[in-house]
This record gives structure tokens, C-alpha cells and sequence, in this order.
């Protein structure tokens, strides 16, 4: 099936803390397809356990990135499995399943765009080379996640167009992008019980409106105009200075560093659902 490459273009970019940044825009863009935005307004919990779908999403994609090949084909087929399921009809009567390759295939593509934007706006970008590399084992990936070769493009140019034309003519303003806007604009006290819900609330006002600010600013034009977010000059002017001070900081931190937290979390995920040794029994730890 393939993996990327241990310190390649994908393990040296994808898990880096600047793409934490762009983690709200990419949720939004997910949704925004009709099938991906009708599955999770019946079937995920983002609304009352934002805090914990978010620690799962980061432990299932820095498993399959950072977790090696056999922990990361274990992950693709229990996501699988669990999507397997979703199906349904949507608000406007149509007919869903999860594993649709086409919704199955945009999800894989946004992560594909996430690294790159984010140090694109927030790092150094790319440039022609790098971005082919990183996306040849980004293809990896997705095949790693149950996809077909015919349904990934063959290269950088042509996932280019794909994702401009997906943008274009098929995302859409549905009720999981307005749920997701809300739960950003209004973000939930995390489930512990150390922080008090007083401490809490001016914390959250801060925190949405940089979260909105970055989301809205990441988003393309088009798909701004279509969901009815204003964007002005002084929004603009606020991102660049947050993406430049970004820039500076992380020019202070070591390489390894940026992805230790990824390679961590992937480490501990894989221990916690190792069959536990010398039981017979094939459960996992939990």
C-alpha cells in the first residue's frame, strides 16, 4: 500500500504547530461538502464535545502521520469502519453515504492544502519542488486512507485545479458550516474542572475572535461571499501582523521541535490501542 517517507516532505511539515492554525478554516472547508456537512450534522458530537473531537481528530491524523505503517493502517481501517455507517439523507433530500469517494476524497484534499497554506502564510512557503514532493506523499497517504489512485490527481497542478473547481462549484453554506461558526465564534469551557466559568468567558471572547479572524481571513474569497462573512481591509491588515509575529517566533524554535507534539500524541495513541501483552484476549488499552 505505501507510507511516506520517515523525515520526508509529509513528517517534516504536516504536524508542525503552525498547521494547528489553519485546523478551523480546514473544518470548515470539510463541511462545507454537502455529503461531509450532512454526515456530521447527524451523526458527530462537535457541538456538545467540541474539546473532545478535537483531541480525537488530532490523535487519529498524527497516528496515521507519525504513528509508522502498521499503526497507521490500523487507524485507516477502524476510520473506515466507524464511517462506514453514516449514511442518510441530507436537508435537502438527498441521499448520503460517508465513504462517497468523491466527499471522501475532499477531506483527504484539505488536509492535503492544510500544511501547505499554513506555511505558506505563517512559515516559508514551499516553493515548486517541495510542494510536488510533499504532495507525491500526501498520494501516499491517501491511499493509505482507502483511496483510489483514479481518484486523487496525479500531481501538484492538477490537485490545483481540483481543489480551485471543488471550491467553485460544489461547496455550500449548510447548516454544519453555521453550527461550526457558532461553536468557533462561542468556544465551549474545556471539560476540566480547574478552569472556572468565570475565568473562562473572557477567555473565549478572545479566543473566538482570533479563531474567526484566522478561519475567515484562510478562507477563498468566493466561499467567503457565498457563506456571507465580511472580510475588510482592517481584518486583513490584523492577520498579516498575527501571521508575522508567527514568522518570528517560530524562526526560534529547532525543526524537531515544531512536530514533537505530534510524534508524542502519535506514540501514545498507538500504546493505548496495543493489545495488552500475554492476555489472549486482542483488547485495547484504554
Amino acid at each position: 500500500m505505501g507510507y511516506h517517507t520517515p523525515g520526508g516532505p509529509v513528517w517534516r511539515y504536516f504536524g508542525d504547530l503552525r498547521c494547528m492554525l489553519v485546523a478551523s478554516e480546514l473544518l470548515v472547508m470539510q463541511v462545507a461538502h454537502p455529503v461531509v456537512g450532512a454526515g456530521v450534522e447527524q451523526y458527530s458530537a462537535f457541538r456538545t464535545q467540541p474539546w473532545r473531537r478535537l483531541w480525537e481528530t488530532l490523535l487519529s491524523l498524527n497516528t496515521v502521520i507519525y504513528g509508522g505503517p502498521r499503526a497507521a493502517e490500523a487507524e485507516t481501517a477502524r476510520l473506515r469502519a466507524l464511517h462506514a455507517g453514516f449514511t442518510g439523507t441530507d436537508a435537502r433530500g438527498r441521499p448520503y453515504r460517508a465513504l462517497d469517494p468523491e466527499a471522501y476524497h475532499w477531506v483527504h484534499a484539505t488536509l492535503v492544502m492544510g500544511a501547505v497554506e499554513a506555511h505558506e502564510r505563517f512559515g516559508r512557503p514551499f516553493g515548486p519542488a517541495l510542494t510536488e514532493a510533499y504532495y507525491r506523499e500526501m498520494r501516499a497517504v491517501g491511499r493509505l486512507w482507502g483511496l483510489a489512485e483514479r481518484d486523487m490527481p496525479a500531481d501538484w497542478a492538477a490537485f490545483r485545479a481540483y481543489y480551485d473547481d471543488m471550491v467553485d462549484r460544489r461547496l455550500e453554506l449548510n447548516r454544519s458550516v453555521q453550527d461550526l461558526l457558532e461553536v468557533l465564534r462561542h468556544p465551549a469551557k474545556p471539560p476540566v474542572r480547574w478552569v472556572p466559568a468565570a475565568l473562562w468567558r473572557p477567555v473565549a471572547d478572545a479566543m473566538g475572535r482570533g479563531t474567526l479572524l484566522v478561519t475567515i481571513g484562510l478562507l477563498p474569497a468566493p466561499l467567503r461571499e457565498r457563506f456571507g462573512l465580511a472580510w475588510t481591509p482592517r481584518q486583513e491588515r490584523a492577520l498579516r501582523r498575527f501571521a508575522r509575529a508567527v514568522r518570528v517566533g517560530m524562526a526560534a524554535v529547532p525543526p524537531p521541535l515544531r512536530i514533537a507534539h505530534a510524534r508524542g500524541l502519535a506514540r501514545w495513541n498507538t500504546r493505548r490501542r496495543a493489545p495488552r501483552c500475554g492476555d489472549g484476549t486482542g483488547k485495547t488499552r484504554r
